[in-house]
């Protein structure tokens, strides 16, 4: 297969697995209700806190950056922070193992108010189960961004969608359009003033 047959099979894989996405109408009923839950957490001054591994983490941080920082309109900051610096990874790694580096920052950070997004292609991992389960334990609504069949993490999310795709790379892609989507309907919702 040479490079331009490749270029076309990705872009076509990507095209279809979006299509399928958008096409199920309770897939767009789940995405209203997280930008309604996302929406309503800043609007009462909550924070959210966003979490995944590897490839999903940056997706995590970029979400978070784009609500403190400035996605397309100039405007105040939102409250956001992606869980799982560095310094707090090896810390917590090393003293309480990787199943707890999201959770146990979660606890000494958040409030009952707050919101946690979840991005997770297998939907399976330890750390952010026990983020989801310490979530709830203080209150704070979950939201998981999936793929695959939603692993163990549909069952612990408030609410939850799930990318028809079974590669990271295919499912990552749609997260990121979710990311951007809800950022803009936020601030379409919280600065009414600014796409007028």
């Amino acid at each position: 297969m040479d490079s331009r047959q490749v270029w076309t099979k990705s872009f076509k894989e990507a095209q279809e697995t979006l299509t399928r996405f958008i096409e199920s109408p309770s897939t767009l009923q789940s995405l209203d209700k997280i930008a309604d839950i996302l929406s309503e957490t800043l609007k009462a001054g909550g924070k959210i806190f966003t979490c995944g591994n590897g490839g999903s983490h940056c997706d995590a941080m970029h979400f978070a950056e784009e609500l403190t920082g400035r996605y397309r309109k100039d405007r105040k900051p939102l409250g956001a922070l992606a869980l799982g610096d560095a310094s707090h990874l090896t810390c917590v790694g090393n003293d309480y193992g990787f199943e707890q580096v999201f959770s146990r920052q979660l606890e000494g950070l958040g409030r009952k108010g707050d919101v946690l997004l979840a991005l997770s292609t297998s939907g399976n991992s330890k750390n952010q189960i026990n983020a989801l389960r310490t979530a709830k334990q203080l209150g704070i609504k979950t939201i998981a961004l999936l793929g695959r069949d939603g692993g163990l993490l549909k069952n612990e999310a408030d609410c939850f969608v799930i990318v028809p795709a079974q590669t990271s790379d295919r499912i990552q892609e749609v997260h990121i359009k979710i990311i951007h989507t809800v950022i803009e309907i936020i601030e379409r919702r919280l600065f009414p003033e600014l796409y007028t």
